[in-house]
């Protein structure tokens, strides 16, 4: 992984995404309080973080035989696409497919969408994990659909147990930020 790029992102996440109270002030989806949030949307819909996230997912998996990228909508999306598209320009294409959290009730009834079909090699994304029930739910989703899941790649970890338990469903688990580098930026920041 490009630490310049590696970089760049985490000083983008750091302004756009990140911030921290010294209460708990934050509800997390999981219904716990959190002195910090991460709201990874604000950088991978970011003109220059999608294209840090896209380069340095598609950096970790250029060599793999991977056919799609995708996980749960919407937090997965933006990064699935940016990869997707980075793929495109390389010369080495692979596509990006969304996971609905629940079947469509009308239509084909889909839950995956995208040219993904069954025994495709496909990573998993998603942009923030807690406790890692998204990504698991996605992970279960794509193999549902028949897909092989290779690997899952995560924007930035919590470090709240999440992804220990998604090793538990699958072991190869990447993580581009972590929150305790975030951390160490605030401490940056008060020492200037």
């Amino acid at each position: 992984m490009s630490s310049d790029k590696k970089q760049r992102l985490l000083t983008l996440l750091h302004r756009l995404s990140y911030r921290y109270c010294d209460a708990p002030l934050f509800t997390l989806a999981s219904g716990r309080q959190s002195p910090f949030y991460i709201d990874g949307k604000q950088t991978t819909h970011h003109a220059e973080g999608k294209f840090l996230v896209g380069e340095l997912i598609y950096d970790l998996i250029k060599d793999w035989p991977v056919a799609a990228i995708g996980g749960l909508t919407m937090g997965a999306d933006p990064m699935a696409v940016a990869a997707s598209l980075l793929s495109y320009l390389h010369g080495k294409p692979m596509h990006s497919f969304s996971v609905r959290k629940a079947a469509k009730d009308h239509g084909t009834r889909k839950r995956l969408e995208g040219p993904v079909k069954p025994g495709d090699r496909v990573v998993i994304v998603d942009d923030v994990i807690t406790t890692g029930s998204s990504v698991i739910d996605a992970i279960q989703a794509a193999r549902d659909f028949g897909l092989e899941v290779e690997a899952v790649i995560v924007l930035v970890d919590r470090e709240e147990g999440g992804a220990e338990r998604i090793r538990q469903y699958l072991p190869n688990l990447f993580t581009l930020c972590t929150v305790s580098e975030l951390r160490q930026l605030d401490a940056v920041r008060e020492v200037a």
